[in-house]
This record gives structure tokens, C-alpha cells and sequence, in this order.
């Protein structure tokens, strides 16, 4: 076991030294969004879909394009609006007069990196059309599936404040991005360093530091992160314990929930912490990295009850109860 866990430690050595890179070239563009970045790169290095939830002009969109930039990917950016429609995303069929035949005409979702701007915009017949693209990873058009690129990664955002003329994601929906993750302004200084940027003549750039080949080489060395049993213990503890909080000495908060994570949350938190370790250069998780990215994973997936939102008592704020309660191994 030694011998495996020193090849995991290894591989991870090697592989993950553009995350220094990556983070520090970033922040020639980017001020004050480090854990907003971090995340993303979470979400790349394990697979999942990321929900971003923030005020606007809070660099949302132009996180996302800059670590296509530096990635060397194709990014799409989709505005998400009462009349679109699914073909607007995944494309349609054209009828081509010359070949009497009809030709495929691919959306903007045959790109590495997506941007959904503002999801919550756009009908349920256009919000099941994209996330079935990102369950599947494939798009079917007639008769014919196409594949999407790889590394596929879909980030969407939604504006927490206006709610007029939105169509709220259901429950089952949101289940599928494995980060939901909350943008707060940045800091006075931060904000400062954003302002002589780009009030400037010249707007910052970004080099392409690594290729899509990089990043699924080291998809493949995240899989292999070594999960002690006590860790896995610990995930599914957590996750119960958004379910029966009374198994866990949680009686005080068992009637703010009105429904805890599903499997997929445990699954979102294995993949997840597994990114994360990777990120800090390690071949196996702890469960700081279950900490570290447990709201990230959580918030999104425990439906609070009436009488939570009556007392204001957030999802973010029973994760944290719950964290604190179920013991660490």
C-alpha cells in the first residue's frame, strides 16, 4: 500500500504543477477572486458542473474566460433569455436545398467551457436541454448523437436579487452541478487593484499555460487519489446527517429541513475533495478536504423547511451545524 500511495504522491507532484501557474497567471486579470478560481478548478479536475451565484459585475463571466484562455479551450457564452430556445443551444437541422438533404448545424454547447448566464432567465424546456447535455455529454440531432469536446465544463450563474421574469431551476435540476458556489464582493483593496485595471488603456491578458491533454491527464490522476475507508465513513456521516439529524445529536435543527443531499451529494464530495487534494498537491484525502469544499457541495442540496426560511436560517447555516457536530476521524 506504501509503495502505491508514494506512485499516487507522485504522479500528483508531477501533474499538478501548473495549479501554482494557473492561480498566479489568473490573477493578472482577476483580483480578489482566488477561492472563486480554486473552486472552478475543482470542478474542472473532477468532472462536475458549477452553479455561481452573485450580484453582476462581480467577474462571474470573466473567471470562467480566463481559465479557458489559459487552458488553451473553446468557451461559449449562452444568454439565457425568456424566448431562447433548446435549438438555440444544442443546434438543429438544416435543410440543404443543394443536397436535398438536411445537415447538422451544431450549437454553442459543442465548446470545452460554457457559460450559462443566467440560467434562471430561460423556460424548462430550455434548462432540461442543457442540463441533459451535461448528464449525458452528448447531444442527440435526428438521428445522429454527437459527442461533446473533452474537458466539458458548463458554469452557470444566476442573479440572487431579481427574481422578476425568472424560472426558478427545481430541485433535481440544481442536483446535477456539483458546486453551488456564492460570489461576495471583493474586498476594498481588491476593488481598488480592479479599478486601475481596467479604467486603464490596456486591458490585462493571459498566456496559455496548459492544453485540454494536460487537463485529462490529470482528470486521470485525480481518479487514483487515495480515499482512506474512514474518510468514506466520514462523507456518508455527513451526508445522513443532513437526513436524520437526530442520529447525529442534531435534534435542534431536524425540523429546518424539510429534505437532505442525495446520493449524489456523497459522490459530488468523493470527487470533489479528491480535486482538492490534487489542487494542494497531495495523493490522498483528509477530511479537511471534505471541510473545505462541504458548503460548496451542500448548500445547493438541502431544501430548508417554512420554518427555517421564517427564522432565517440558511442551508449554509445548517451545514455548518452539521460539520461541526458529526465527529472527525
Amino acid at each position: 500500500m506504501s509503495e502505491t500511495l508514494t506512485q499516487i504522491n507522485n504522479d500528483v507532484e508531477k501533474e499538478s504543477a501548473f495549479v501554482s501557474s494557473i492561480l498566479n497567471e489568473a490573477k493578472k486579470v482577476i483580483a480578489g477572486q482566488q477561492s472563486v478560481i480554486e473552486k472552478l478548478l475543482i470542478g474542472i479536475l473532477a468532472e462536475g458542473h458549477v452553479l455561481l451565484e452573485g450580484v453582476p459585475g462581480l467577474a462571474k463571466t470573466l473567471s470562467i474566460k480566463t481559465l479557458a484562455d489559459i487552458t488553451d479551450s473553446s468557451f461559449s457564452r449562452i444568454q439565457f433569455t425568456p424566448d431562447l430556445l433548446p435549438s438555440d443551444i444544442i443546434g438543429t437541422l438544416m435543410y440543404n436545398q443543394a443536397k436535398n438533404d438536411f445537415t447538422p448545424k451544431l450549437g454553442p454547447i459543442f465548446a470545452n467551457f460554457i457559460l450559462a448566464d443566467e440560467i434562471n432567465r430561460a423556460p424548462a424546456k430550455v434548462q432540461s436541454a442543457l442540463l441533459e447535455a451535461m448528464q449525458e455529454r452528448q447531444v442527440t440531432l435526428g438521428d445522429t448523437t454527437y459527442p461533446l469536446k473533452e474537458p466539458f465544463l458548463v458554469l452557470a450563474t444566476q442573479n440572487p436579487i431579481d427574481q422578476e421574469g425568472t424560472y426558478v431551476l427545481p430541485e433535481a435540476q440544481v442536483d446535477r452541478f456539483m458546486l453551488k458556489i456564492t460570489v461576495s464582493y471583493p474586498k476594498k483593496e481588491d476593488e481598488k487593484i480592479i479599478i486601475e485595471r481596467m479604467s486603464g488603456g490596456v486591458i490585462p491578458t493571459v498566456e496559455k499555460l496548459i492544453t485540454s491533454d494536460d487537463i485529462i491527464r490529470a482528470r486521470n490522476v485525480v481518479k487514483n487519489i487515495y480515499f482512506d475507508e474512514k474518510v468514506k465513513d466520514y462523507v456518508l456521516d455527513i451526508v445522513n446527517a443532513t437526513r436524520k439529524p437526530s442520529d447525529y445529536n442534531l435534534q435542534e435543527i431536524e425540523n429546518y429541513i424539510s429534505y437532505g443531499a442525495s446520493p449524489r451529494a456523497s459522490i459530488s464530495l468523493i470527487k470533489a475533495a479528491k480535486a482538492n487534494a490534487f489542487i494542494q498537491g497531495r495523493g490522498f484525502v483528509t477530511p479537511e478536504d471534505i471541510k473545505a469544499i462541504g458548503k460548496d457541495v451542500l448548500r445547493h442540496r438541502i431544501i430548508p423547511s417554512f420554518e427555517a426560511e421564517a427564522e432565517n436560517i440558511t442551508s449554509d447555516t445548517l451545514v455548518e451545524k452539521i460539520f461541526s457536530q458529526v465527529e472527525v476521524p
